[in-house]
């Protein structure tokens, strides 16, 4: 059954269930407006379906697409995951944590989790797979944790029985606590070698992110289990925390491992623009706040755009856009698509396509930009197909498919 355009954006127009306020001009926390009745009316037609399209074919600049919900009346979904017998596993930042059977339209929270701090942007974050899920069954969140002084990104393991988490164990404690409840990261991604990388945002203390005597303004490199690798690059100078592998980041939203070129590349929110996309090297210095594109919201500069020593972005994006999340493409349901970059806007709400020539980016188009909705989350499925989530009070899952 096709859904009206019109009626389409009353998924993401649902209350927010948090107060926080404090990037409203980047779209990080950004109000909802009142939904219209006739809106209203819509958003009840989704409710009561499980699987609809959401609109008319529409027409981009590589192919012809369709966009389907699969699940709606999620409280602010942050991160989605695929377990191997097609389910899937959907955090929402209030500190749930879903499994969700789109083929039986069934889902169920799962219980066991740890104690989470849903403040602000906190909550319950991301979740990753282990590379070799079906061997050790693990799955790895990222959530604001409580702690003395305020809170700070945390990384636990556990494994899934029934409808519980089990064998749960912290793996990484970002320290300090801080108090605010702004700039967690939080993604997570493993390398072909198993290892696990972590991004902490700066937790609204911006210079921290230059100083690696702690973990803030990071991106954390360890083994599965949450050890230190030995080959670190402070561990082996003994100049800063031995868990970090870069610094100079502000809030790091966005991470992937290239698939061909077995890379960890990462995006994070600039201030008043500035938001960046960059590629790891490990020990390096990304510049935030000495280094940036942004300006303070009150207009200022901040910092010049290169300085020796700092990694320039490989691509920025001014106005900022707000980026979460991001995909590799290399299905074979878009051909045209392969090799491009997706990445989710929360602020300008569209689904951003990257064309990449190597470490460039030779074009960019902008897909689903009437809709209104606040990506938080892009994944490619196995089948090929493109999977987001919509961030609001009454968000959703969807699946964007060829037209025909």
């Amino acid at each position: 059954m096709a859904l009206r355009r019109p009626e389409a954006p009353a998924i993401g127009s649902g209350p927010r269930y948090d107060a926080g306020m404090e990037n409203s001009r980047t779209g990080e926390n950004r109000p909802m407006s009142i939904l219209p009745r006739h809106l209203a009316t819509a958003a009840l037609l989704l409710l009561l379906l499980p699987c609809i399209s959401l609109a008319q074919s529409q027409r981009t600049e590589k192919h012809d697409i369709r966009v389907e919900s699969l699940a709606e009346g999620l409280a602010h979904p942050w991160a989605v995951a695929f377990l191997p017998d097609g389910r899937m596993l959907v955090t929402e930042r209030p500190g749930r944590l879903l499994l969700i059977d789109i083929d039986r339209d069934a889902r169920k929270h799962i219980d066991g989790l740890p104690d989470i701090a849903a403040t602000g942007q906190g909550g319950l974050l991301d979740v990753v797979l282990h590379p070799r899920y079906k061997e050790t069954g693990w799955i790895y969140l990222s959530y604001a944790a409580p702690g003395s002084g305020g809170s700070t990104t945390a990384v636990g393991r556990g494994r899934i029985r029934g409808d519980r988490l089990v064998d749960f164990e912290e793996i990484f404690r970002a320290e300090p606590a801080v108090r605010g409840g702004r700039h967690f990261g939080s993604r997570m991604v493993f390398d072909r070698d198993e290892y696990l990388y972590i991004s902490i945002g700066d937790r609204g203390e911006r210079d921290r992110a230059q100083d690696t005597a702690d973990h803030i303004g990071t991106v954390i490199r360890l083994h599965d289990d949450g050890a230190t690798p030995d080959d670190n690059p402070f561990a082996v100078d003994g100049t800063g925390r031995p868990e970090i592998y870069t610094y100079g980041h502000r809030n790091p939203q966005g991470m992937i491992l290239h698939p061909e070129r077995a890379e960890i590349w990462i995006h994070e929110h600039g201030p008043r623009g500035g938001d960046e996309l960059n590629i790891l090297q490990r020990g390096e210095n990304y510049g935030w706040p000495k280094m940036t594109h942004g300006r303070e919201y009150h207009g200022p500069e901040i910092g010049p755009s290169q300085l020796p020593g700092m990694q320039p972005p490989i691509h920025h994006w001014t106005p900022s856009i707000a980026p979460s999340e991001m995909a590799y493409y290399d299905g074979g349901a878009f051909p045209r698509w392969r090799g491009n970059l997706f990445v989710g806007a929360l602020a300008h709400t569209h689904l951003a396509r990257l064309e990449m020539d190597a470490d460039t980016v030779a074009a960019e188009e902008r897909l689903l930009d009437e809709f209104g909705w606040r990506i938080r989350d892009v994944r490619q499925g196995s089948d090929g197909l493109l999977y987001l989530l919509v961030d609001s009070g009454n968000g959703a899952l969807l699946r964007v498919r060829p037209a025909n």
